[in-house]
């Protein structure tokens, strides 16, 4: 085949100022990953996260289609998956874990699994 190379070729000649580059993005993009690939890195299927809340499995495709929804609902499909859920602010001066949002709604039913659109 004509006109194909190796990754390894293409990026033989990089500098290693490029190469620090390219390992910069990629660390970035394997640190922001969506709940499906997240789910698909654990091993989980749709039907195991919706067994764990009690939900079903087109609730969480759903949910994972989702750009919003609330903080108690992402909560639950991290600890769903057997992670947990941890909300840090980014500022120039430092990192900030935020802890109140374990508390938030969790009387109020706020939780749109299978609800809100």
């Amino acid at each position: 085949m004509s006109g194909h190379h190796s990754f390894s070729d293409l990026t033989k000649d990089f500098t290693p100022e490029r190469r620090q580059h390219v390992e910069s993005i990629k660390a970035d993009l394997l640190a922001r990953m969506p709940l499906y690939e997240l789910r698909r890195a654990l091993a989980l299927t749709q039907k195991d996260i919706a067994g764990a809340l009690n939900v079903n499995q087109p609730a969480v495709a759903k949910m994972e289609r989702r750009t919003d929804m609330y903080v108690s609902s992402l909560r639950s499909y991290i600890e769903a998956a057997g992670g947990h859920l941890k909300i840090i602010a980014e500022f120039p001066e430092g990192e900030v874990a935020i802890s109140n949002f374990s508390e938030v709604g969790e009387s109020e039913g706020d939780s749109d699994v299978g609800g809100r659109e």
